[in-house]
């Protein structure tokens, strides 16, 4: 078992960073002109959903008994650990991780292009690629516990273990 007090500062953490990473992506698109690629909906997307998962996982480090089964947050975890995986990788793959500065470089970006102030939307989107390895890291820290959690509270995760070699004893034919 995990401390609550540890769980709580964890989840705190986990919420002010996506809460940074939605500011940053939301100004992104906010300041756009012409419409905003796929990856950076996206990246809302997996905010909103962190977001939302918070909400309850917060709520269930606060008191257990409003978490229905054990299982339950680490579904949630392992799920926001693979979406801010994809969303931290496409992020810094299709940067290139220039000069914002360079005006070619945000020019020629599909992510960077697409809005007035396009040294300032590469910023953004560099700080939220950064926010988003580190949410990364802490809700990976998070499914550990969480998976920790679930093997401590009862859940059986391995299956049914059978005892004398996977035979059946002649007492259960």
């Amino acid at each position: 078992m995990v401390s609550r007090s540890l769980n709580l500062i964890l989840r705190g953490t986990e919420f002010v960073f996506v809460l940074i990473i939605m500011s940053l992506i939301g100004n992104v698109i906010a300041m756009a002109f012409a419409g905003n690629p796929a990856l950076i909906n996206y990246d809302m997307f997996v905010a909103a959903f962190a977001m939302l998962s918070l909400f309850y996982l917060i709520f269930i480090a606060f008191n257990d008994s409003f978490m229905g089964h054990p299982i339950f947050p680490v579904i949630l975890d392992l799920l926001n650990v693979i979406f801010l995986f994809c969303a931290a990788v496409a992020m810094a793959a299709e940067l290139h991780v220039h000069s914002c500065s360079n005006d070619t470089y945000t020019l020629h970006n599909h992510l960077t292009n697409g809005a007035n102030d396009r040294a300032g939307r590469c910023r953004e989107e560099q700080a939220a690629t950064a926010f988003l390895w580190f949410t990364w890291a802490l809700w990976t820290v998070s499914l550990v516990f969480s998976f920790l959690d679930a093997r401590g509270g009862g859940v059986n995760l391995r299956g049914p273990l059978r005892r004398g070699g996977g035979r059946p004893a002649m007492s259960q034919v």
